[in-house]
């Protein structure tokens, strides 16, 4: 079993560019699973509580679990125009989760790592935690990243976190894939040199925050948002639910034989991530062969800058999705960032890459092999005569793409898998401008090597079809319907072979699947 997760996204906004490339790598990710065979569960979902929805809510004057439906539809809707079809979805106000966080709790005050103190401190509203003299950077002040900083002084209860931070240690450096890419790791080691001998706040007091989980120790207290938001990953896995809690099996999702993967931001892995949540589950008993994978991704940036409320530089991908399709959204932001790396969101790049790499490239592949083929032999495919030098060289071309393509996936590097198709597209090309089918077609006597080069072309688009389905599912499925390529959504890799379309096989009438994008010039 393959389990899939992402950070669960924050109610107290509005899904931006970065929400939904996490929400598209995670779904490319299982489709693509899936294809290879995998049995997989795919859980997202939305973090509803905190000091933060309190306020906005008390803002507009309406109670927080009104607040936290209308904004978690914002969610809803956009991954469905996306295509984004998870599995499992986590909603923090969710019983079996406030369930879950409560059995947590209890189980880890029976055994002695929890406990109550007093504290005076600085306290960071943005990120709701408290700060330490680490946090201050080089001027002794408190950075803009932690917005707007008051000092309280208040009791409160704590997560013995420190005695967690020496295994961490020496987990994070016998284990390769703890966290991916390796250089992510290293950041988080030398995080955890900078707070180590710390624990953990998981607490915050009702006279200032009533919305959140209670603790079952202590009525007067509701729990950090951090601590109850990471629960989700075991919490909507069926972790210590009753068997008719409608939530899956928790033993065959979170097993030995694949650890789970979270995708998750750079800025939520240190410490959220790497510390508070690995540190979490090994106190509940997790061993290090079920530590999950955190597979670490970079932000998209508008011309090197952090995008963010305050500098106005928002991207809103339901307006993007809206003006230039589904297709053309998914396919930039899998196809113009390296999975862990930052990269800069640029327009002219999305609707360049569209036009070129799958309107021009892929479109034009299509165009010669399904039209030529109605138009030349009737739209029925022959393997036609001796296979030359040539159509050899296609046959390799197709076998070490897919090759490369399938050895990317597997590292999670999508765009590198995309470059592999397109690297197979472009060999296509290549061989229809050298054959000229259009040529062999005005000789009697080359019919059947106007059948082979046909037939090889075909046979590419339907491998193409096939690789891009994870990327692009509704414009792959139309390739395939436009070939007749039977049985399409059962398809699996082990099933891609030289010959999906067999001997005699009648294809259908071409569309075009990929239409230009026209940037309109704006009025003088």
């Amino acid at each position: 079993m393959f389990y899939l997760t992402t950070a669960i996204d924050y109610t107290n906004g509005s899904p931006h560019i970065g929400h939904a490339y996490e929400k598209v790598l995670a779904d490319v990710l299982a489709r693509y699973r899936r294809l290879r065979g995998d049995e997989v569960f795919f859980l997202t979902g939305v973090d509803q509580h905190g000091q933060k929805v309190q306020q906005t809510a008390e803002k507009e004057g309406v109670h927080p679990a009104t607040f936290v439906k209308r904004t978690t539809r914002k969610f809803l809707n956009l991954w469905e125009k996306l295509g984004v079809d998870y599995d499992g979805w986590a909603e923090t106000v969710d019983p079996r989760h406030k369930a879950c966080v409560q059995g947590i709790l209890t189980g880890l005050k029976e055994r002695g790592l929890l406990y109550k103190k007093g504290h005076s401190g600085h306290y960071s509203v943005r990120q709701e935690q408290f700060l330490s003299d680490r946090d201050r950077g080089e001027s002794g002040d408190f950075g803009p990243e932690w917005g707007e900083v008051v000092l309280f002084e208040e009791e409160n209860w704590y997560f013995k976190l420190s005695d967690q931070t020496g295994w961490l240690k020496a987990y994070l450096e016998s284990c390769q894939d703890a966290v991916l890419p390796l250089f992510r790791k290293a950041e988080l080691l030398n995080a955890l040199e900078r707070n180590s001998g710390t624990d953990l706040c998981i607490s915050r007091p009702k006279e200032r925050l009533r919305w959140g989980i209670e603790l079952p120790f202590d009525p007067d207290y509701v729990t950090y948002v951090w601590f109850d938001a990471l629960i989700n990953y075991v919490s909507f896995a069926g972790y210590q639910a009753a068997a008719d809690a409608g939530l899956p099996d928790f033993s065959r999702l979170w097993t030995t034989d694949e650890r789970p993967v979270h995708i998750i931001g750079k800025d939520i892995l240190v410490p959220a991530h790497g510390i508070y949540w690995l540190c979490m589950l090994h106190a509940m008993g997790f061993p290090d062969a079920e530590m999950p994978r955190l597979l670490v991704h970079g932000w998209w940036n508008i011309r090197g800058e952090k995008m963010s409320k305050s500098l106005g530089n928002i991207v809103d991908p339901d307006e993007l999705a809206e003006h230039f399709g589904v297709a053309a959204l998914r396919y930039y932001l899998m196809r113009d960032i390296s999975t862990g790396r930052d990269s800069d969101f640029d327009l002219d790049r999305l609707v360049m890459l569209f036009n070129t790499e799958l309107a021009n490239e892929l479109g034009n592949l299509c165009n010669r092999a399904l039209n030529m083929s109605q138009r030349f032999t009737a739209g029925v495919l022959g393997h036609g005569g001796e296979v030359t030098a040539e159509d050899e060289a296609l046959q390799s071309s197709l076998t070490e793409a897919t090759a490369a393509w399938r050895a990317a996936m597997d590292e999670f590097e999508v765009s590198k898998a995309l470059e592999a198709i397109n690297r197979h597209v472009a060999h296509c090309n290549g061989y229809a401008e050298r054959m000229k089918p259009w040529e062999l077609n005005k000789d009697p006597a080359q019919q059947e090597r106007l059948a082979t080069v046909l037939y090889h072309l075909a046979e590419s688009v339907a491998h193409c079809a096939v690789l891009l389905s994870p990327v692009l599912p509704e414009a792959a499925a139309k390739l395939a319907d436009q070939l007749k390529l039977e049985g399409f959504s059962d398809l699996k890799l082990a099933d891609l072979k030289w010959g999906l379309l067999a001997e005699g096989h009648a294809i259908g009438k071409p569309k075009p699947v990929f239409p230009r994008i026209v940037v309109e010039e704006p009025a003088e």
